[in-house]
């Protein structure tokens, strides 16, 4: 694939001219620590991206060039239904921070039809950022997935559990990110999302109770109550 291979280095060089010090410098003020951004914000990535349209030779040269930017481009210029299980094991390899997790657990994998089965099987890796992308993945689906029937993340809910004492920072964030937004689907699975929330925060391990209590203040608040409410209405019309 040179002609990709040629423009993948035509986008890095034109994300290193929109680069700016600043904003790379902000990279590390939010926790993504790396030596390879240019320091393009997110905002022109995505104008870039629609730019590019899909591709998705063009999202594997342009993840191989190893730039923060450009691997987030590839996110948004690969094409889901391309996507193979290896591949997305070999990025999650890459994952060295939780920008480059969620953009792609956010915006392209959970859009893939390996989707669950990686979420299962990247909950029992060891790696800080594959276990986060497990549950950035899961959250993804929850989010984007409207027509998914509820048993998938009623099972999940154990895997929540299973995991919810691992106290590095990315994996308990990540894991009550997947908890709240189940929760946020519908009343059902709001109330089994608030049965597993109650239970955590009841926990005698700290992180456990940590994800508890914050999955319980996110899902308590009345303008989640409200749209919980209404997406079961509109779900009960279908």
């Amino acid at each position: 694939m040179p002609e990709t291979t040629d423009q993948a280095r035509e986008i890095v060089a034109l994300l290193e001219r929109k680069g700016t010090r600043q904003y790379r410098e902000g990279l590390a003020r939010y926790g993504i620590f790396t030596d390879r951004a240019f320091g393009v914000s997110v905002a022109e990535i995505k104008k870039l991206a629609k730019q590019v349209g899909r591709d998705h030779e063009l999202a594997l040269s342009l993840w191989e060039t190893g730039w923060y930017e450009a691997r987030m481009l590839a996110a948004f210029v690969d094409e889901p239904e391309r996507v193979t299980a290896a591949q997305m094991d070999r990025w999650t390899r890459d994952f060295d921070n939780w920008g480059i997790c969620d953009t792609l657990c956010f915006h392209l994998f959970d859009r893939t039809p390996h989707a669950w089965r990686k979420i299962a099987q990247w909950s029992r890796r060891r790696e800080e950022f594959v276990k986060r992308a497990a549950f950035a993945l899961l959250a993804g689906v929850a989010l984007h997935d409207r027509k998914a029937p509820d048993k998938p993340f009623l099972d999940s809910l154990a895997l929540i559990e299973r995991n919810a004492g691992d106290g590095r920072n990315f994996v308990r964030k990540g894991v009550s990110w997947a908890l709240r937004t189940i929760g946020h689907r519908n009343e059902s699975l709001h109330r089994a999302a608030i049965k597993t929330a109650t239970k955590l925060a009841g926990s005698t391990d700290r992180t456990e109770r940590w994800v508890g209590k914050d999955a319980m203040k996110d899902l308590s608040r009345p303008l989640v109550l409200s749209r919980v409410e209404k997406r079961s209405a509109v779900r009960r019309k279908a």
